[in-house]
């Protein structure tokens, strides 16, 4: 988030960040709404994103029953681009970090150019991941992802000590950038708030649903505190370290120190044992749909699917090391359209023939185009951007 702030300026970023955070939320709220009321009119106890989609269209107007499947089908690629996405996105955080501790305190490699140092990282991380991502079964993830949280924690406290000691004066950091660098931000606070993907899962497994959208409610609880975790970290970090302000904030503490080498190689190995949870969704979502062509070799040809999807997210992460706008392309691609284009549009759909459906002066229609609008600005400018940075950056 401090890049993010960078891109956007102090007090823009900080406005712009609860503005985003707030549109996310309340497309959250759109989709889950839908699923209940979809879930009463096909009598059916739960549904999940890409299965909201598919209901919606086919109880809609008779012009779009058609594209059901389509629908389904459409948000589960990009589901599954997102999610492999951010996997490519891991195993760059990783490799830059465990880079700059190793380069630091052994030489290796010093006389060679810092992106093929990267690549060489990331390589290496090849067989690691192969070895975990063969894990099938969640319950032997989830000691990991609990080992990660504490290894996160630390890691970002020693971090928030760093930002803490000494802040410059706030009136040398700009307040707002440019214009030409909002796209970047879009993209790299979208990617940070954004997790719709996880919504109706969550949402299907608590005991009591309805306290999910309540007031408060789980999801503006727990959407405040993300938004106002991820504000702070933005604003304070861009603060301390303005225009030297790097793509993740663990790369800026002093090199020379321990202390915040010692974060840095916390929070890698953290986002390490993550990957396996990461990677777990797009696979299953893979698996589900091609499992049937297999017959008996099922279990062959699934270790083979996993061992060349980590294949294929480290050949990514090779090929675009540039983290910040990596990170920025992501969100601009798939959670501009996930977080607000679908949710709009499955709203749309679902109250289309409803009596009074689109409410009085049709306000439901004109505000899902406006977000629809926003969603489609922050697309494709945040994708042209980001393509453009990674391209300067090769």
């Amino acid at each position: 988030m401090p890049l993010a702030f960078r891109n956007a300026g102090l007090i823009f970023g900080l406005f712009a960040t609860f503005f985003i955070g707030a549109i996310c939320t309340y497309c959250v709220h759109i989709l889950v709404k839908c699923a209940h009321d979809l879930c009463r009119r096909t009598r059916t106890p739960s549904l999940g994103f890409a299965d909201v989609a598919e209901a919606a269209f086919l109880v809609g107007p008779e012009s779009v029953q058609k594209y059901a499947r389509l629908a389904k089908a459409t948000i589960n690629c990009f589901l599954v681009i997102d999610l492999i996405g951010c996997c490519c996105v891991y195993i760059v955080f990783i490799a830059t970090n465990l880079e700059e501790v190793v380069t630091y305190y052994t030489g290796m490699g010093e006389d060679w150019e810092a992106v093929n140092r990267l690549r060489l990282y990331m390589a290496a991380l090849l067989p690691f991941l192969i070895v975990f991502s063969l894990v099938r079964n969640l319950k032997y993830l989830a000691p990991f992802s609990m080992l990660a949280n504490i290894l996160i924690a630390t890691g970002m406290g020693i971090t928030f000590y760093y930002i803490f000691t000494d802040l410059p004066t706030i009136s040398d950091v700009p307040k707002f950038s440019s214009w030409t660098q909002l796209p970047l931000f879009f993209g790299t606070a979208i990617f940070a708030l954004e997790g719709i993907g996880v919504v109706m899962p969550l949402e299907n497994n608590m005991k009591t649903p309805t306290h999910f959208i309540g007031c408060p409610g789980v999801l503006n609880t727990g959407m405040f505190c993300v938004v106002l975790l991820y504000s702070t970290v933005g604003f304070f970090g861009y603060w301390k370290y303005g225009e030297k302000t790097a793509a993740s904030i663990t790369l800026n503490p002093p090199q020379d120190e321990i202390l915040a080498q010692s974060a840095k190689i916390m929070i890698a190995v953290a986002i390490f044992f993550t990957y396996g949870l990461q990677f777990y969704v797009p696979m299953e979502i893979i698996w589900k749909n091609i499992r049937q062509y297999f017959g008996s070799r099922k279990v062959v040809a699934e270790y083979s699917l996993r061992i060349l999807l980590v294949i294929f997210t480290v050949s990514v992460a090779i090929a675009l090391p540039s983290l910040g706008p990596f990170i920025s392309l992501v969100g601009a691609v798939c959670l501009s359209t996930l977080g607000m284009m679908f949710p709009s549009v499955i709203e749309l759909v679902t109250v289309w023939e409803q009596e009074n459906g689109l409410g009085k002066y049709k306000w439901r229609l004109w505000k899902n185009v406006a977000i629809i609008s926003f969603g489609v600005l922050g697309f494709l400018t945040g994708t042209y951007v980001s393509i453009k940075e990674i391209i300067e950056q090769k």
